[in-house]
């Protein structure tokens, strides 16, 4: 018990060393790109997303994790449809309703590495990315003379690789290029509102947003949205659906404070289990032995045939268990008990003839008798345990 102690003691110690310093050790930068307007870390969309009022000034913000066909199909009021993601989730259904959102005079604002198969093949769209410079940077400008095309925005993090290599120039409008002169920025016209969609989510990100040139370029790029009444910032292409990966625990492992609290309450929970199992140990029943109820069974019988006082049907039973035994022993056929059947008897047993004339004559005289008396069925047993007896000789 005094060992336990110091291993508990000895083991809590390290236990808390070890709590104490992770609290205070550095906390490592977190590079996913998760694209999440709650997310601080360098890839997340934070900043963006609660400066879009100095862009937007008189625009209503709303966040929404639906398919895109869903949030638009009885969308009946104007605005600009932000999507920031790796990757798009448009289906044709999808795309049906966007096009009628900028028919009646929307605009949709797409910036993603890799569009839908639907958006490519109808746009006839295809993103590649550029060879590295030395540098390591792609400088990247806009087309509109009012935005000074001269202006080269450079970025580290591989940040405006991305091109698009194909794109139909009959309807496409383009608004950005990169150093190689590959547009990365294009506009399509629909009725009386446009698609723009950008090659690289990354602009938008935090990381980029404080760069020199990342705030300034970013708010070039929206500001090619007029002003609208609103502002839908779709989650469904960077999170998924809202129901999509909500774990009961999912608020615990979203702070480190409480996904440590977690832990520790799970190991000490272990350790409590573990003590406990060691300290007692349930009570083991006592299972009596089995009981040999051979004795008590013949007692019960016995009593049963000596309260019926049926001595025939005991002498008749006796006769033919004896009957049995000598045939299964000496293989003898017991069907005529006459002098030749006690002579072969005699001769297999080795038990004197005389003997066994005297019980084939008793057991004949018994069988022909409708009543038994106690003393002639004692001599009836006493008869053929004597017979047994020398037959063991």
């Amino acid at each position: 018990m005094r060992d336990l102690k110091i291993y508990l003691v000895i083991a809590f110690s390290l236990l808390t060393f070890y709590i104490i310093a992770q609290y205070n050790r550095p906390q490592p930068i977190n590079w996913k790109p998760t694209f999440d307007k709650k997310d601080k870390i360098p890839f997340g969309t934070y900043i963006l997303y609660n400066r879009l009022h100095d862009i937007f000034p008189e625009a209503e913000v709303r966040p929404l994790r639906d398919a895109p066909y869903v949030i638009l199909e009885d969308e009946k009021a104007q605005g600009n449809y932000i999507l920031i993601a790796p990757d798009v989730k448009l289906d044709e259904y999808d795309f049906k309703e966007m096009r009628k959102y900028m028919n009646a005079g929307s605009n949709v604002f797409i910036a993603s590495f890799n569009l839908s198969s639907y958006l490519t093949d109808s746009l006839n769209l295809k993103v590649n990315s550029e060879r590295k410079l030395a540098s390591g940077r792609i400088p990247v400008s806009f087309t509109n003379t009012s935005l000074n095309p001269a202006k080269k925005h450079t970025f580290d993090k591989g940040i405006g690789e991305q091109y698009f290599s194909r794109y139909d120039t009959s309807k496409a409008v383009v608004l950005g290029v990169n150093g190689n002169k590959h547009a990365n920025f294009i506009k399509y016209q629909y009725g009386r509102g446009a698609l723009y969609i950008i090659a690289s989510p990354m602009f938008f990100t935090n990381y980029n947003m404080l760069q020199p040139d990342g705030a300034e370029y970013v708010a070039k790029a929206l500001s090619h949205l007029p002003q609208k009444p609103q502002i839908i910032w779709d989650e469904y292409s960077a999170l998924g659906a809202i129901d999509e990966g909500q774990s009961p625990l999912r608020v615990f492992f979203s702070y480190p404070a409480l996904s440590w609290a977690y832990y520790i309450a799970l190991f000490s929970l272990m350790a409590f289990v573990l003590y406990e199992i060691k300290r007692r140990q349930r009570i083991i029943p006592v299972i009596e032995p089995l009981k040999n109820s051979s004795v008590e069974f013949v007692k019960v019988v016995g009593q049963v045939y000596y309260q019926q006082r049926n001595n025939s049907n005991i002498a008749q039973k006796k006769v033919t268990y004896f009957l049995e035994e000598i045939r299964s022993k000496y293989g003898l056929k017991t069907n005529t008990l006459n002098k030749d059947f006690a002579i072969l008897l005699s001769a297999k047993s080795g038990v004197d003839q005389d003997m066994i004339h005297r019980l084939l004559k008793y057991i004949l005289e018994l069988q022909a008798q409708s009543k038994i008396s106690d003393q002639q069925l004692i001599t009836l047993n006493n008869t053929i345990e004597e017979f047994q007896y020398q037959s063991k000789q």
